[in-house]
């Protein structure tokens, strides 16, 4: 059985085959690993903006994106509560997928997380554009405090969603120790 991260690039591959020329998010950017993935799918012919509050993560992740064509996609030092004001509706009106790895950069200050508030901010925001179809993957790390406080303020606040704008499953692993990161995915009707 698949983990929440392999689980989430398999959905996350499979919306860039149905949506191949999408504009995506990667709202944690992190040492860029789903910015790799996203921009390595053989399918992918749309732009990736990225965002991270980090100068390393930003460091580490143009490290890892150095071979792909500069125009494809853009990274933001800023937080993704920050999407409307960076990325205005009239400078990119849809988007077709986004992904948030909620937590803290591992290797770095492990005082410097995602934060319930700021998470559901950008959620609302990048709900609101979201084509028809088009999904919101959120990989949840809650075996750390902050974590566990923002994986139960998101489970709470997205129930609370209309069921009939949106479609929203929980894959979670009920018998593993450790707290293993579970799996929101939001698509929208």
């Amino acid at each position: 059985m698949k983990n929440a991260l392999q689980s989430s690039h398999d959905a996350l591959g499979k919306l860039i085959e149905r949506f191949p020329t999408g504009n995506y998010i990667d709202a944690t950017l992190g040492k860029g690993r789903d910015s790799y993935f996203i921009l390595s799918h053989p399918s992918f012919a749309g732009k990736l903006f990225a965002f991270d509050i980090q100068d390393q993560a930003l460091q580490l992740a143009q490290q890892k994106l150095k071979d792909f064509p500069s125009d494809s996609f853009q990274l933001f030092n800023n937080g993704h509560e920050h999407f409307n004001q960076i990325l205005s509706l009239s400078t990119l009106p849809k988007i077709h997928g986004a992904i948030f790895n909620l937590g803290y950069l591992p290797g770095a200050n492990h005082q410097i997380t995602t934060k319930a508030l700021t998470t559901l901010q950008a959620l609302n925001q990048m709900a609101q554009r979201l084509v028809s179809k088009g999904k919101i993957f959120i990989v949840v790390y809650s075996g750390h405090a902050e974590g566990a406080i923002e994986k139960e303020e998101l489970l709470e606040e997205l129930r609370k969603w209309s069921q009939d704008q949106f479609s929203i499953s929980i894959l979670d692993f009920l018998n593993q120790k450790n707290h293993p990161p579970l799996l929101i995915t939001i698509e929208k009707k």
